[in-house]
């Protein structure tokens, strides 16, 4: 019985350049939900396009309000035969008039025009990207949100790589802990250390940069609890609430911190299936399990009670939210002193 040609097998045959890396192509599926990753899509296909052809044409509309035969206007040919992309935004919200209207396009695109479709998920003009994916030449951008650190680690020695200079790893990853799961945040705090530096950007020039932010005073009041250093923990814990950092940004950092220990330390094995089993960079489950050492599960038990305690007080549910926080940091860093 011969073999028919799936919309899952058509999709197989699209191409998936990285968003660095888009050449121009009559169809460009930009998928997935991460809009910083298709703006960069979108940013290197136009300076490609640029390279080619200085003065073509770009054309930026919505699918969400499409309306019969527009598609025929935007696509039709210019009068000197200029190279055009069409930009089509919310595919995923598309009328039926543009979804019967781009099926029949995609059939044979039009060589003149790079047609870039955003799709950011979701059921709705499903037909659209399989019929792009089989379309002659097409590529599509995988644009899903980055969940793991080390892929955002690995996005900023990417850029890095990109702008010829260096991030150390350590510094990646501190950067990534400072600013938090953001991709344009991170690309942006990146960009203002290399500006601001010379040479490699090291774990000391992020800090120095983005020691200010809640997010990173939280961590490093963690940080030093942790570590068993309770006068550094509690004066980061004055310096959070001087500089109006709220207690529970602190309180929040702290059992954080204390989750990841209490998983790791209920596992054995090598780092890398641990670091799998728990969705965890391989890295982070080996700076936990150092920083576990030394701490019995009873103290680390009297440690995550007081943080829960702390974090019901500064939600109102005790007298002095304060004086709990302070608590429940001289109780963590306890947990490795004695």
């Amino acid at each position: 019985m011969p073999s028919r040609t799936t919309p899952a097998r058509a999709a197989k045959k699209a191409a998936s350049p990285s968003p660095h890396d888009v050449e121009p192509a009559p169809v460009v599926l930009l998928t997935g939900s991460e809009d910083h990753l298709a703006d960069r899509a979108l940013t290197a296909l136009l300076s490609r396009l640029r390279e080619r052809d200085p003065s073509f044409e770009r054309t930026d509309v919505a699918a969400a309000g499409y309306q019969k035969g527009q598609l025929a206007t935007w696509t039709s040919p210019s009068l000197f035969g200029e190279q055009s992309l069409v930009l089509v935004e919310g595919v995923d919200a598309a009328t039926d008039a543009f979804v019967e209207d781009v099926l029949e396009y995609l059939a044979a695109p039009a060589e003149h025009v790079v047609l870039v479709l955003r799709h950011r998920g979701g059921n709705r003009a499903r037909k659209v990207l399989d019929a792009g994916r089989a379309a002659p030449g097409a590529v599509e951008v995988p644009c899903q949100p980055l969940k793991r650190d080390q892929e955002k680690v690995d996005l900023l020695l990417g850029d890095a790589r990109r702008a010829r200079r260096r991030i150390d790893v350590e510094a990646a990853r501190a950067l990534v802990a400072a600013l938090g799961g953001d991709l344009g945040e991170l690309s942006a705090g990146l960009d203002q250390l290399l500006n601001d530096t010379e040479g490699t950007v090291t774990e000391a020039d992020v800090h120095r940069y983005h020691s200010g932010r809640r997010e990173a005073t939280g961590f490093e009041v963690a940080d030093a609890a942790i570590a068993g250093d309770a006068g550094r923990a509690l004066a980061l814990v004055r310096h959070a609430e001087a500089t109006g950092v709220p207690p529970v940004v602190v309180v929040a950092a702290l059992a954080s911190r204390l989750r990841q220990l209490a998983k790791v330390a209920a596992t054995r094995g090598r780092g890398a299936d641990v670091a799998r089993d728990l969705g965890m960079a391989p890295w982070l489950v080996d700076k936990v399990r150092r920083e576990v050492q030394g701490m019995s599960a009873e103290r680390m038990a009297e440690a995550i009670l007081a943080v829960a305690a702390a974090d019901h007080a500064v939600k109102g549910g005790g007298l002095d939210g304060a004086f709990a926080l302070e608590r429940a940091v001289q109780v963590t860093a306890a947990a490795r002193e004695r």
